[in-house]
């Protein structure tokens, strides 16, 4: 088969085209990304002589870079997007733009190239912030509480008017919070990882008591081949790993596994908005596919601690020049009046 990923130099499309590289030998995959500051052809440095495998640099809401991508393809997986909650927050037009005008650049190309299979990549953010019990399901209304929340729900909503208006096959996943190798170090755990690497400090949002359920991105990828393959057209499909726990409790782990101090905590000022809660009910994903996480949360974690040890070279690359100043811009004053946790 052969598929187009968008996004695929970012952290869950670069893991997913190696994955598919490994697991079919007869696919071939082309990766379409912008390489905007979070895509990295680094990260795809031990694929990118394989005959198998196309990369083609262009935006998703280019239709001409769109259609050369799409040339001879028989499935999309639309990885491309925005993605940081605290970006949406200081920019959100430039989330739209990508996540729902991109996404529709996308569907009109694949409809009349006639592909066989589009999958929308999207969120368990779509369903907003869940109370104390219970778990999000596929039926669970939409409610997302920030601009990138919003715009992947709109981009679900619209990828599925596809199916329903054209018979374009397309499929929507929501996923729960990804981890593991080559995730921009913005996001939590490649954040305070390389933090503590460098003795710097963590900066917790509010209490630290706010709820993720995490899945490292192999499982993720392992769940997205399958829904590839044998998912129904129209359907919405639950990934999740079934780990939650607090932001605090996650913070912990990781300063365990690298012996470091719990005084590198520092509970900053929160963002606005804040999910307090999500959990992802995944059974309907397990009993008709049959997937399952092969990897345990403390196992996982414990990989991608050491990933991050062992490559240091690539994370300090990616936190110089401009990150620095988005650094800055999100935590410098945060930082600055943050109060140091209580170590007994």
């Amino acid at each position: 088969m052969k598929i187009l990923i968008t996004g695929g130099a970012g952290f869950i499309g670069s893991n997913c085209v190696r994955y598919l590289l490994a697991q079919h030998a007869d696919d071939e995959v082309v990766n379409l990304d912008a390489l905007t500051y979070a895509g990295n052809l680094e990260n795809l440095a031990d694929v990118a002589a394989q005959p198998r495998y196309r990369f083609v640099r262009g935006d998703i809401a280019d239709r001409a870079a769109v259609d050369d991508a799409m040339r001879g393809v028989e499935a999309v997986v639309n990885f491309a997007a925005e993605s940081h909650v605290d970006r949406s927050i200081d920019d959100p037009a430039g989330f739209l733009r990508t996540n729902v005008a991109g996404t529709l650049v996308l569907l009109e190309a694949a409809r009349q190239a006639g592909v066989h299979r589009f999958v929308q990549v999207s969120t368990d953010e779509v369903y907003g912030s869940l109370g104390p019990a219970g778990r999000f399901d596929e039926a669970s209304p939409l409610r997302p509480s920030s601009p990138y929340s919003a715009s992947k729900a709109a981009a679900d909503l619209l990828a599925l008017s596809f199916w329903t208006t054209y018979r374009l096959p397309v499929i929507v996943t929501r996923c729960s919070n990804n981890f593991g190798p080559y995730q921009f170090p913005e996001k939590v755990i490649p954040l305070f990882v390389t933090n503590a690497l460098a003795d710097q400090p963590l900066p917790l949002y509010g209490d630290g008591l706010n709820v993720r359920d995490w899945i490292y991105v192999d499982d993720h990828c392992a769940a997205l081949d399958l829904v590839l393959r044998r998912g129904q057209p129209g359907e919405v499909y639950n990934i999740g790993g079934g780990n939650e726990c607090t932001n605090r409790e996650l913070t912990e782990g990781i300063l365990r596994e690298l012996g470091k101090p719990l005084s590198l905590i520092r509970h900053v000022t929160d963002r606005p908005g804040h999910d307090r809660r999500y959990a992802i009910d995944a059974s309907k994903l397990r009993q008709e596919l049959g997937w399952q996480p092969a990897r345990t949360f403390a196992e996982a974690l414990r990989q991608t601690v050491v990933w991050y040890r062992d490559h240091s070279g690539w994370w300090r690359r990616v936190k110089s020049g401009d990150y620095r100043t988005y650094y800055e811009r999100m935590y410098g004053n945060r930082l600055r009046t943050a109060s140091r946790v209580a170590v007994p």
